[in-house]
């Protein structure tokens, strides 16, 4: 475990003031192009905020799935992925996660395994997809059948960053599952947070609504 990256505040998953808010993660080595797939995805959109003493970026964005606004808080590593393991903090409330490797690369394949391993660990029923990223070096790639997504059950995507190839579709896909999941949890410690999350914006929703009524109480006095 990457002991230098310490716990992540509770600031960095800040409520945004409409919509859902998901979360999705993503994983694979180094220089597998995780952060070059988020920024073909969001091109010009994109303002990643760098959180260095944390050793990850964040890269918001806002869409619509069906009729509901959707903000999503894409993770990504910033080099800690090196240890082969990433702190459960990364792992906290994700929604989903992306898995990639590089076609090119056959011990990022490998080493999907050990990435599986421990995404189980701390998130037991989100959904996951396999990424296999830089097809446009090796066309041929998009033709061999890569085993580790069909043994796990997991949706396969062919990629490129480099030329945009099914990476649109494959963050629309994710996007829908981690709203999916959120809106119907699978996993008991994750029903319990949200209906601990549904329960304090009731609060919220019941003071401010307090407020504004003692507002009006108290307004005569200054007239």
């Amino acid at each position: 475990m990457a002991n230098d990256v310490g716990s992540i505040p509770d600031l960095v998953q800040k409520k945004h003031d409409v919509g859902e808010v998901v979360k999705i993660i993503c994983l694979g080595d180094s220089a597998v192009g995780k952060s070059k797939l988020m920024e073909r995805f969001l091109m010009d959109e994109y303002r990643p905020q760098q959180m260095s003493t944390y050793a990850l970026t964040l890269y918001h964005h806002q869409t619509t799935i069906g009729n509901k606004n959707v903000v999503v808080d894409f993770w990504d590593t910033a080099g800690q992925e090196r240890f082969q393991s990433m702190h459960p903090s990364y792992y906290h409330k994700a929604h989903a996660c992306i898995m990639v490797f590089d076609v090119q690369r056959k011990i990022t394949y490998k080493n999907l395994y050990n990435w599986y391993k421990e995404l189980r660990e701390y998130r037991p029923e989100i959904p996951c997809c396999v990424v296999a990223n830089k097809i446009d070096a090796d066309l041929k790639m998009a033709q061999r059948s890569f085993n580790f997504g069909k043994k796990h059950g997991l949706p396969l995507y062919y990629v490129s960053a480099a030329d945009g190839t099914n990476v649109v579709k494959m963050f629309r896909d994710m996007i829908k599952k981690a709203l999916d999941y959120k809106q119907n949890p699978r996993d008991f410690i994750d029903e319990v947070l949200q209906e601990l999350e549904n329960f304090d914006l009731e609060k919220k929703e019941e003071n401010s609504e307090a407020d504004e009524d003692g507002l009006k109480t108290e307004s005569p006095e200054f007239v």
